[in-house]
């Protein structure tokens, strides 16, 4: 059966999608996609260029982040992580990204891209000083990302096999805190904390 361009060329992007998610990028090759898709590498080369790029077509990902303006300011936690794992288990792109992203610099450039680029502005806008909303983000992706390779690659028990409920109950208050709360004090710079 001969297919359109466009059929072509996602069949190549699904192939790539579950080949980066199983191998990573560095394994994953040009050839094993190509055969995946059942299509000659060359026609890869062709509608993508190169590896690089058939990846970061492959790892174009819309975090779909809610409006936190409709959600009650003491629920933003709750609605991110809500929102975070019905992400994660619909939709392998952010798997790949993960997967990969720690063990290749440009995955991880594109993890960071895409965080930066979607969750910063919502962590902005629900934090007390919008000017802190790179932090903010930056702290909140780290619960995030952790939880996200935790359950979904690692498979660490009991996390694998917790509710959606469970989890947002436990990570929910510190996603809120790092979004919401109050800034942490600090020793002034040039003095050593208590011990």
């Amino acid at each position: 059966m001969r297919r359109s361009s466009t059929e072509t060329k996602a069949a190549i992007l699904d192939a790539a999608k579950l080949r980066f998610a199983a191998d990573g990028y560095d394994r994953a090759t040009i050839r094993a996609i190509a055969a995946d898709a059942s299509i000659d590498p060359a026609m890869v080369m062709r509608y993508f260029g190169n590896k690089a790029s058939l990846f970061a077509a492959a790892a174009e990902f819309d975090l779909e982040l809610p409006d936190l303006a409709e959600v009650s300011s003491d629920q933003i936690g709750a609605a991110i992580v809500t929102h975070f794992l019905e992400r994660w288990e619909r939709d392998d792109s952010l798997l790949i990204l993960l997967r990969s992203g720690v063990t290749d610099d440009a995955a991880a450039e594109r993890m960071r891209s895409i965080f930066t680029a979607q969750l910063v502005p919502v962590a902005a806008m629900a934090s007390p000083e919008p000017t802190q909303g790179m932090t903010r983000a930056a702290l909140a992706a780290t619960q995030i990302l952790g939880m996200a390779l935790c359950r979904f690659v690692l498979a660490f028990p009991p996390l694998a096999s917790m509710s959606r409920a469970q989890i947002v109950a436990w990570l929910g208050p510190t996603i809120q805190h790092y979004l919401t709360g109050g800034e942490p004090i600090t020793s002034p710079p040039g003095q050593a904390d208590d011990p």
